[in-house]
């Protein structure tokens, strides 16, 4: 007899496959027994039709294709006798779904069982339907489903409720057909009936409003008496289940009652006695037991306002934090991060327990603990929850170190209640956990370092301490080095000591060898590199007396391996050897940099490329959307916006680190050409904001030229140093010198720069405010148009966080200067200059659209123009 005949029965068949030793003879078995299956099926052999088919979904089971046998399917539906269709409708269940078009064909069949005398036939077409049922069966087959219901054997009654939950799911629209037909079910005595009655009512409720009122009104109290009946029913050994009589049954009740309690105070009500009581009698020493008290917590939560129960409902959730089970822990945390939007005082009782959950074994609970943490944060216990938080950072994983170390930084910067100890917890993170905290992390806390003008020598020695010990963390160093490099004076003279602390005998060579250490590091990267060159620039002006030595570990960077180290040493080395007349002014301390502009750039809400005023400094007023400008100001794709420029740079964290090398001044003009590299490279060293472009190239000098130092280097900064008369000023070259070290000597002459006089204009006026322009050409570039606005308050009221902002088409390039004061007296005025260049001059005239903002009595104000009457000349 040939094994893989059509007359194989299904045993042989599965008994060769498991017996072949590679995927290939598997393969090669199901090719010849589907062959052989494709021959039975032609001959059209009714005898064999069940096995074929039964064979068939084997194989569609071991992931082969079997469309070939979606006919014989719907053949066997349609057979007389009950183990064909049997057959039959298991192979449409299995190798068919809503999807196939072959579907379209069973209908009738369905529709004929559905009627049939023979209760097991009906059944099976029932499970059929509830398992590949599509939107237009639900709605030819609806009606017999429905009579179904009511039929006199609970089985068939059961099935029909299932398959009614799944019509009302695809056609909605059916809902109501259903809701008498459900409601009768819930007075079943049979639980199998029972459960899926249940089950019907809460999909119709939450699909369908009617239903949802209906069931309220009718239904929740025999709800209630159900749920009541269970509870207190004596043992049922067909239904127990770990001492909890059928807690399938209530959990779907408790849901059912959820959906009726939520939004309606009457019908909660009703219910608070049943559910204060299944969480009281409930057992929770097994699992049933906690299912139960776990659906029962969610119903307290999700009805209306019912104190006391919702203490109930968290306090069996802080058991379920005591539980050993890893699964009942992580869904009680997940309950409890809602449950604080209900009563956060309930669960702040649990913030022991909770803050255990950070240190479990188990990775998921401890981040879900951690977030819970976060949430449980306030003013009150800040402190408190810090130190548990940094105790823990010190012994943790170090896989969980980041996400630890991120939530602390975000904690302490959300609530610090001083800068102080702003500081001091941070200084623990850096030193725990310094290498896993992001940059934007130690970016602040240098901004707010900044502020902090009374903590300076307090932080920077215990930043010089921290560092001995903890060198290894990168972040750490980088802050140590920034703070040394700026406040190094104060901490080897010990100025600004805090009643907190013991003196500490630092010397200037001390201060040196924790800077050079990290320059000769190997695991300094780059950056820490750069700003310990930064640094000790720095200090070669706040210790004149070690400059030599500070001189030294300079020049040894000329050989470095890395070009930016080389060419860094070698500018500093020249400014350091040859410039020390101006060498104070270069790398004088930094600005206090706004704290509350940083944080705004941080959180998004301002946009990077707009940089806003150092002196006097500009907040952009509440209320401004996160969306770029240009969607601010409802201009299209080709309008080209401009800001206000900070004088310290596009950002100035980069800048007062002095370690971004990738930026590069904006060109003023069409035409203009861009600054020489010497220039940008001196400008980012020392720190100093971003250059105007130079007017003519030939002019430009190569600062601090790597190629000739000797020559370019020196003749260039002895210019800067010398104190030359005005007129020397004018000349392109020193000139535009002076521009970039931020007015070291007299503006230029304005007869050598204006051009001829052009009237003014009002750009723009209303009933508060009003805006006049007038324009002056630089000599020899009629493309560029100086403009000098002048903002008259009209009102008797005071302007504050003023903020002037102006697009302009592509054709054009705008330059704002900072305004000369964020504040607008009443009826006073301000003044700001802008540039304009015109790179279609003569053939398209200025246009601008303009938005203003300031802030009047503590409210925002906003007002927009379009400003079309320029002069056609500019």
């Amino acid at each position: 007899m040939n094994p893989f005949s059509s007359t194989t029965r299904l045993r042989d068949m599965i008994r060769s496959i498991r017996a072949c030793k590679t995927a290939a003879e598997e393969r090669g078995v199901v090719r010849k027994e589907c062959a052989d299956i494709r021959a039975s099926i032609n001959e059209n052999d009714p005898h064999d039709r069940h096995r074929n088919l039964a064979k068939l979904m084997f194989i569609h089971m071991l992931g082969y294709p079997t469309h070939f046998g979606q006919m014989e399917c719907l053949k066997l539906i349609a057979s007389p006798g009950f183990p064909e269709k049997r057959i039959g409708y298991l192979g449409l269940m299995l190798l068919l779904d809503e999807r196939q078009e072959v579907l379209m064909l069973v209908t009738n069949s369905l529709k004929q069982d559905l009627n049939h005398t023979n209760q097991y036939v009906v059944g099976l077409a029932l499970c059929a339907l509830g398992n590949i049922c599509s939107a237009e069966m639900a709605r030819d087959l609806a009606p017999e489903v429905e009579r179904l219901i009511q039929f006199r054997d609970p089985n068939i009654r059961k099935k029909a409720a299932l398959c009614s939950t799944r019509i009302v799911r695809k056609v909605p629209d059916l809902a109501e057909n259903f809701i008498n037909a459900a409601s009768s079910l819930l007075k079943e005595k049979h639980h199998g009936v029972l459960i899926t009655g249940v089950q019907l009512c809460y999909e119709l409720c939450t699909i369908n409003d009617e239903a949802l009122e209906f069931f309220r009104k009718k239904c929740t109290e025999g709800l209630i008496k159900t749920l009541r009946d269970i509870i207190n029913s004596a043992y049922q050994p067909e239904y127990d289940v770990a001492g909890i009589t059928d807690p399938f049954l209530h959990i779907r009740l408790l849901k059912l009652l959820r959906v009726l309690g939520h939004g309606d105070a009457d019908a909660s009500d009703l219910m608070t006695d049943i559910l204060a009581r299944v969480a009281t009698k409930t057992e929770s020493n097994k699992n049933a037991g906690n299912a139960v008290l776990y659906e029962c917590v969610e119903t307290i939560m999700a009805i209306e306002d019912t104190s006391s129960l919702r203490v109930l409902a968290i306090n069996i959730l802080g058991r379920f934090l005591s539980n050993r089970d890893n699964n009942i822990r992580y869904v009680a945390l997940n309950m409890l991060m809602k449950a604080i939007a209900f009563d956060d005082q309930a669960v702040q009782r649990h913030r022991v327990t909770i803050l255990e959950c950070v240190k479990d074994p188990d990775a998921s609970i401890r981040k879900r603990a951690l977030e819970l943490v976060s949430l449980l944060v306030n003013e009150n216990n800040v402190k408190q929850m810090t130190k548990e938080l940094i105790d823990y950072l010190e012994i943790s994983d170090e896989d969980f170190k980041e996400d630890l170390s991120a939530k602390i930084c975000s904690i302490v910067e959300k609530f610090s209640p001083e800068k102080i100890w702003y500081i001091d917890q941070m200084l623990k993170v850096l030193s725990e956990a310094g290498k896993f905290v992001k940059d934007d992390v130690w970016h602040a806390l240098i901004v707010v370092i900044s502020n902090a003008s009374e903590l300076h020598g307090y932080t920077v020695r215990a930043l010089y301490k921290a560092v001995l010990i903890y060198s290894e963390q990168e972040t750490l160093v980088r802050v140590a080095i920034w703070c040394i490099g700026e406040y190094g004076d104060l901490l080897v003279n010990n100025v600004g000591m805090l009643g907190i602390v013991d003196p500490i005998t630092v010397t200037e060579c001390d201060a040196v060898d924790v800077v050079e250490d990290v320059i000769t590091c190997h695991n300094s990267d780059m950056t820490t590199k750069a700003m310990a060159l930064v640094a000790l620039l720095k200090l070669s002006s706040r210790f004149p007396s070690i400059s030599k030595r500070i001189k030294d570990i300079i020049v040894k960077q000329k050989g470095s391996l890395l070009l930016e180290m080389q060419q860094r040493a070698i500018e500093f080395n020249s400014i350091v050897d040859r410039h020390k007349n101006i060498r104070y002014s270069l790398v004088e301390r930094m600005p206090v940099l706004d704290e509350a502009t940083f944080n705004a750039r941080r959180a998004g809400s301002l946009p990077a490329s707009v940089s806003t005023m150092a002196k006097p400094s500009v907040s952009i007023p509440n209320g401004v959307s996160a969306a770029p400008l240009v969607d601010l100001l409802d201009l299209d794709s080709e309008d080209i916006l401009a800001a206000p420029s900070s004088s310290s740079g596009a950002d100035f964290l980069q800048d007062l680190l002095g370690v971004d090398l990738g930026s590069s001044s904006a060109q003023s003009g069409a035409t203009t050409p861009a600054p020489k590299a010497g220039t940008d490279l001196l400008l980012d060293i020392l720190s100093i904001g971003t250059p105007s472009p130079a007017q003519n190239s030939t002019s430009s000098i190569d600062l601090l030229s790597t190629a000739d130092v000797n020559s370019n280097s020196s003749t260039a900064l002895d210019t800067l140093s010398s104190s030359a008369p005005p007129q020397i000023a004018t000349t392109a070259p020193t000139g535009g010198m002076f521009d970039l070290l931020d007015g070291l000597s007299p503006s230029p002459s304005k007869e050598a720069t204006n051009g001829p006089a052009y009237p003014p204009i009002v750009a723009y006026q209303s009933s508060s405010l009003k805006i006049e322009f007038t324009f002056s050409k630089p000599s020899g570039n009629r493309q560029t148009t100086n403009v000098q606005a002048t903002f008259t308050n009209l009102s008797p009221n005071t302007f504050t966080d003023f903020l002037f902002q102006a697009a302009v088409p592509k054709f054009l390039q705008l330059h704002l200067d900072p305004a000369s004061s964020n504040t607008l007296p009443a009826s006073g005025n301000i003044t700001q200059n802008l540039r304009v260049t015109n790179s279609q001059h003569g053939k398209k005239s200025l246009v601008m659209r303009t938005r203003i903002g300031y802030k009047v009595n503590g409210k925002d104000v906003f007002e927009e123009g379009q400003i079309n009457n320029f002069s056609p000349g500019l």
